[in-house]
């Protein structure tokens, strides 16, 4: 049986069958082509395990290993683990008695540990490792009786229930599932098995196994646990940021790995509820009023729907008893307003006489709202306490970014360091569940493997450079007596100011309009209006208009066109402002325009002005920089013209049935520089891009129209002839479902075009947990980090597919985290170092910034269209914008209505949808 949370199913492609061409046919998809199952695992360069004719990839086989770049060696935070070739697990299936209700990990996890060490010792011991949901691997077969299944009683010990009501029953019912042994896996990390529903089985195995004991007593998520002692601070909103330890079994070439790590998780701050409270409103010390929170204290509906929200959810501790009870709601009214009706004798009374006649006192602040339960039972305020150790499965609010970033930022070796700390408390030679499977794992060293640091492509700057082709250093370079390759001219402009003239004077306005100009001559931007309009604007009023009267009072000044760009002056918190502005200019003009902070203006120098150059030449049509064309001849070739796209997922926070966000963003020009994006809302959390294909099209109609029209190029050679589709936001669970279906409309649109090109598909994931250390005694730059261009194709990569880990950007602060690049497809017969090569390039392209960045370009805008795609709602239309969960205002329930939704989504407008409109700010 397939366990929970994996992928599996059967196995995909048919074996690689003699070298790399093409051709050979696949089982299951019916994709034409060498994909991923072409070739017998011959090698292009370097040795491997040689992986058997017989074995399936989801993508595409490992073809090799590369050899370009100079030789290192690499530190990874692993550690090897021991599987003797004769563990057996035994696979059971969980179940509650109740289908319809779920209940949460926590409670799961108490349940099971009963069982095995309180209700059936006899039957479970050695105990199993259970993962919290649905999943119990036992070492040994279960004697549970006909049909190896059989339903146990379970209580857990009572938590101050009122009226002395004997704790819950629950009914748990342990099924036979699968019998694995372990053979399979390590056949699988020989190169001589499939990963098939078996091999995986086992693998969720070993991670449930390991994770069992973390989870019996601390805190956890799916793959981290925080220990309750651990380091910990408070970071206002009623929350804390706490300091936890990732750990995952992941397969290598020949061997099995633990990937050991820090992690950061956000919990609700413990203790008196009217603490929380006031912690969640940020409120100051000499503030913290508790009678602020009823109707007489001016708590109004909209604060207590705000409150509400943040609490449903939250487990409190309900003084004298103890007794513990989960949040659901907030009351109406207060406590000494809130009638309830008495089980004895009849009549109703208020929830402050209840409190008053058992305690016999009154409550101290009777007039505050109450928290509820689920069965309509109401507690005041001053009775709650929050309990230590909750994990906020919410999104973290924006507010906090800065602060998680900061909590979570280490250098290389206090990482390192701090990893060790979790490896000590993890003690895996002394956990029962470890050692009950006759696992080992090696807790001495971190695993020391082979790398390489390749050399970064050469980029061209423009006209009138003093040194037009330049080589990255250490991952950036500056902008130094360098043009634009590609710099736009601005005819019209103006400038919008919402901030009063007492904070922003007309003379700094001046001096910052000078400071802009002389960067855009530097960099070779014409401008031809150096007196543009200054427009004060009212922040509290209609910003639309406000805008419109900014670009009216251009047309009457130049008895022309409307303004090219409109750069904007916000105050430094000023968000509703910002989405106005950019709605507007995006989805309603179609003008560009370029948000500035006042703070940062106020204190503007050149470096800061060339940096809005950066950002404004794209978005007005020009293109920065382009790979050198003999340094990047897979990506630069004019007699194999390739077109470059990046597709991403944003999904809605936990708990919100907002729509998720698609993006696809590709190149329009044989330099690969210059990019257009496509972006829609689409059901919730699904992963697979439902409107890819006609934004697929899109993207090849502009790609063709700019090459004819801009440069010049034949209507029969204007295709591409390679599409190399970056797709993020991918786990690996969902690989094959991308696969099967988004290569095939890929496929599809170019067949429908009449477009004949060779297609490669690779996942790019940041989401991992490997890190790269260097070793002691090399050299390295004051981060502590490797350099930027250093690859890792072997030690820690798949035993059978083909996958590698690129560290493209050079450290600042903090540890760097690798790319992890995942080739499910390729009909372009590329080789590993050219595939290396290739997207290292594209790291280098990124048009507003003067560094090498981690993922590669049209990946990256493909993120930044997703972000910004809640400015594609009107502010002033009936999408709700106010919260992290977006919502229509007035549906039914506050549900998702996916049709209003697409109706509400304005599609970029006018020259703005054929630029880089997404180069924020």
């Amino acid at each position: 049986m397939q366990p929970r949370g994996t992928r599996g199913g059967p196995s995909r492609g048919a074996g690689r069958g003699g070298g790399r061409g093409r051709g050979a046919p696949r089982e299951g998809p019916t994709l034409v082509g060498r994909g991923p199952s072409a070739g017998q695992g011959t090698l292009q360069s370097g040795s491997t395990p040689l992986i058997a004719a017989h074995v399936r990839a989801t993508g595409v086989k490992r073809p090799g290993f590369g050899t370009a770049g100079t030789r290192t060696r690499v530190i990874v935070n692993a550690l090897e683990m021991v599987v003797p070739d004769d563990t057996m697990f035994y696979h059971y299936d969980v179940c509650e008695s109740t289908p319809d209700k779920t209940f949460p990990p926590r409670l799961n996890v108490q349940l099971i540990k009963a069982l095995q060490h309180d209700i059936a010792p006899q039957v479970f011991t050695p105990a199993g490792a259970y993962d919290g949901k649905k999943n119990l691997f036992m070492p040994h077969r279960l004697n549970l009786g006909a049909g190896d299944s059989r339903v146990f009683d379970v209580t857990l010990p009572a938590n101050g229930s009122p009226h002395d009501r004997p704790p819950p029953v629950y009914r748990v019912k342990i099924s036979f599932a699968a019998e694995i042994n372990a053979t399979v896996l390590l056949r699988s990390i020989q190169g001589n098995q499939s990963q098939d529903e078996q091999v995986l089985t086992a693998l969720t195995a070993l991670n449930v196994i390991i994770r069992a004991d973390p989870i019996m007593n601390h805190p956890f998520n799916t793959r981290s646990f925080y220990p309750i002692n651990g380091e910990r601070r408070g970071v206002g909103h009623g929350f804390e940021l706490v300091r936890g330890y990732f750990q995952s079994v992941r397969p290598a070439i020949g061997k099995m790995l633990v990937n050991v790590d820090i992690s950061t998780g956000l919990f609700f701050k413990p203790g008196p509820l009217f603490e929380v409270a006031f912690d969640f409103f940020n409120m100051p010390g000499n503030r913290r009023d508790p009678s602020m929170f009823s109707a007489r204290g001016g708590f109004d509906a909209r604060k207590r729907h705000s409150l509400q929200r943040f609490l449903t959810g939250v487990r409190v501790s309900v003084a004298p008893s103890n007794r513990i009870i989960v949040v659901s709601r907030l009351s109406d009214v207060g406590a000494d307003s809130f009638r309830f009706s008495l089980r004895e004798g009849g009549g109703q009374i208020t929830v402050a006489d209840h409190f008053r006649r058992q305690e016999n006192r009154p409550l101290r602040y009777p007039s505050v709202f109450c928290v509820m339960n689920s069965k309509g039972s109401a507690i005041p305020f001053e009775k709650c306490t929050v309990l230590l150790g909750q994990i906020a499965r919410k999104q973290i609010p924006p507010e906090l970014t800065k602060e998680m970033v900061n909590f979570s930022r280490k250098r290389p070796e206090e990482r390192m360091q701090n990893i060790r700390q979790g490896i000590q408390l993890l003690s895996y030679g002394q956990s029962e569940y470890v050692r009950s499977f006759g696992l080992a794992v090696n807790s001495g060293a971190f695993l020391e493997t082979d790398a390489r640091v390749i050399d970064p492509p050469r980029l061209k700057y423009g006209q009138g450079s003093k040194q037009p082709t330049i080589l990255p250093q250490a991952g950036s370079w500056n902008m130094l007596d360098k043009k634009f390759i590609n710099p736009i001219r601005i005819d019209r402009w103006v400038i919008v100011v919402f901030e009063s003239p007492r904070t922003v004077n007309e003379a700094k306005v001046r001096d910052m309009i000078k400071g802009y100009l002389e960067a855009c001559n530097l960099v070779g931007v014409v401008v031809a209006e150096r007196d543009p309009v200054i427009h004060y604007a009212n922040g509290q009023g209609n910003i639309a208009n406000e805008l419109k009267a900014a670009g009216k009072a251009c047309v009457d000044k130049n008895r022309a066109g409307g303004p090219d760009l409109m750069v904007v002056i916000l105050p430094d918190q000023a968000a509703d402002i910002y989405r106005a502005v950019k709605h507007f200019g995006d989805c309603v003009m179609g003008v560009a325009t370029q948000c500035l902070r006042s703070g940062n203006c106020r204190k503007a120098n050149n470096q800061y002005w060339m940096n809005v150059c950066l950002k404004t030449n794209p978005k007005l049509g020009g293109v920065n920089v382009v790979p050198d064309s003999q340094s990047a001849p897979l990506l630069v070739d004019p007699n194999n013209p390739t077109i470059v796209m990046g597709a991403d997922v944003m999904h809605p926070a936990p708990g919100s049935s907002s729509p998720s966000f698609t993006a696809v963003v590709g190149n329009v020009d044989t330099n690969v520089s210059k990019y257009i994006a496509t972006s829609n809302v689409q059901e919730s959390r699904v992963e697979i891009i439902q409107d890819l294909g006609s934004m697929v099209k899109t993207i090849l109609t502009n790609y063709r129209d700019y090459r004819e029209r801009a440069e010049k190029v034949a209507r029969n050679s204007s295709a591409p002839k390679r599409l190399i589709f970056f797709r993020d936001g991918v786990s690996e669970g969902q690989f094959t479902q991308v696969r099967d279906q988004e290569i095939q409309i890929l496929r599809d649109v170019c067949a429908e075009l009449k477009i004949k090109v060779d297609i490669t598909f690779i996942v790019v994931g940041k989401r991992h947990h490997y890190r790269f250390i260097p070793p002691q005694g090399m050299r390295v730059d004051k981060s502590g980090n490797m350099p930027a261009g250093t690859v890792v194709d072997r030690g820690i990569t798949h035993p059978i597919e083909f996958d590698f880990y690129l560290l493209s950007h050079g450290g600042l602060i903090g540890t760097s985290r690798p790319s992890h690049y995942n080739v499910l497809y390729d009909d372009n017969n590329f080789t590993v170092d050219g595939l290396q090569s290739l997207c290292y390039t594209l790291c280098c392209v990124y048009a507003r910034a003067t560094r090498t960045v981690s993922i590669p370009a049209p990946v990256y805008y493909a993120d930044i269209v997703c972000a910004r795609a809640k400015n594609h709602f009107d502010p002033l239309g009936n999408v709700d914008m106010s919260d992290t969960a977006t919502q229509i205002s007035g549906s039914a329930g506050g549900g998702m209505d996916l049709n209003s939704y697409k109706a509400a989504y304005k599609q970029v407008t006018g020259s703005m949808a054929r630029r880089m409109y997404f180069m924020a700010d």
